[in-house]
């Protein structure tokens, strides 16, 4: 079927956006400036562009160095499931992922996404940087080309329903929303959750109109999607550490010189540290609101001993290979 006109142009926008990321990249061959595109799926006022992504840019084009980081946000590069595709062949240089989507790609980094793996960031952080993350690290670049930087926190994901779920079996006769991915499909069944399959921009009509019984994100998700407006409690699960990996292809990074290369790296890894201040500070801020304004009920007295135990026992048994391997590591490297 031909191409509508309107259908035409945007086909030839998105292609003409991401020729610039890869133009300009390859612009630095001739001794001139690089410049690096680097995408993701965020909002300009989420916490993640605010204080990870745009300080990774500010802090690497203040310096001169022959190279500039221009950003992409609110997936103008494409969605989640497209963009390291993408990146891969390099049309974009560098990308904000979690590890459930880059899963589909090199399956062992999908662990970082399972239910309980981590008890929090400070767990997470100190595994990512220990010796099974840095293996992790090494054989996820071999497999798909690509180099990874570092892992920023994204909050920690919380199911929030029209009752309170305290322990496992609360989940019972709650049709629940899980993003549609088999990382996240496996956690639901790890805990003994039902999963449905509802798209995110549909979540808030789903919820209202009772579609669904309840939802699973961070706090400042459920804030900025306002789903507080159609669910009366918000449980702190705590079921998983989200996470995000920040990559770039291999060879955008071989065009940088080792100085360029040095003050990125740095960038990256100095911007983990504020973009957990900033995620934790807007999580803070919110639920201060909602316990001033007196809903929704906020559940703290989770029983998370028991959603562990019965993760725990199900991902042992489930798991094979480097994923069983990874799991039982992280498992056993909780403070």
């Amino acid at each position: 079927m031909p191409k509508t006109p309107h259908k035409a142009l945007l086909a030839l926008s998105a292609t003409a956006v991401l020729a610039t990321g890869c133009s300009a990249m390859n612009s630095g061959s001739d001794g001139g400036t690089v410049t690096l595109s680097f995408a993701n799926s965020y909002t300009t006022a989420h916490p993640h562009t605010r204080c990870g992504i745009q300080a990774v840019a500010n802090a690497v084009n203040g310096q001169k160095l022959g190279v500039e980081v221009k950003t992409f946000p609110n997936s103008q590069l494409g969605n989640d499931a497209t963009r390291f595709t993408s990146v891969k062949a390099g049309d974009i240089d560098m990308d904000v992922q979690g590890s459930s989507a880059l899963a589909e790609s090199f399956a062992p980094v999908g662990v970082l996404d399972m239910a309980y793996a981590f008890d929090g960031p400070d767990h997470l952080f100190s595994f990512f940087d220990g010796q099974h993350g840095t293996r992790l690290k090494g054989e996820f670049g071999t497999a798909t080309g690509t180099r990874v930087l570092d892992v920023w926190y994204f909050g920690m994901r919380h199911f929030t329903a029209n009752s309170a779920i305290r322990k496992p079996d609360d989940l019972k006769g709650l049709r629940l929303r899980f993003p549609d991915s088999k990382i996240y499909l496996e956690n639901a069944k790890a805990i003994g959750a039902k999963p449905t399959a509802v798209a995110f921009e549909e979540l808030y009509l789903s919820l209202q109109r009772k579609i669904i019984d309840g939802q699973e994100n961070p706090i400042p998700t459920i804030a900025e999607k306002s789903l507080d407006e159609v669910q009366t409690h918000v449980n702190l699960t705590g079921h998983q550490t989200g996470s995000q990996l920040i990559v770039i292809n291999a060879e955008s990074w071989k065009k940088l010189s080792a100085t360029q290369q040095q003050a990125l790296q740095k960038a990256v890894s100095d911007a983990r540290a504020g973009n957990r201040k900033c995620i934790e500070d807007d999580e803070a801020k919110i639920l201060a609101e909602w316990k001033s304004k007196g809903k929704p009920t906020i559940v703290e007295n989770v029983d998370r001993t028991a959603f562990i135990t019965k993760a725990g026992a199900y991902f042992g048994g489930s798991l094979t290979g480097a994923q069983a391997e990874l799991y039982k590591a992280a498992r056993s490297s909780a403070p």
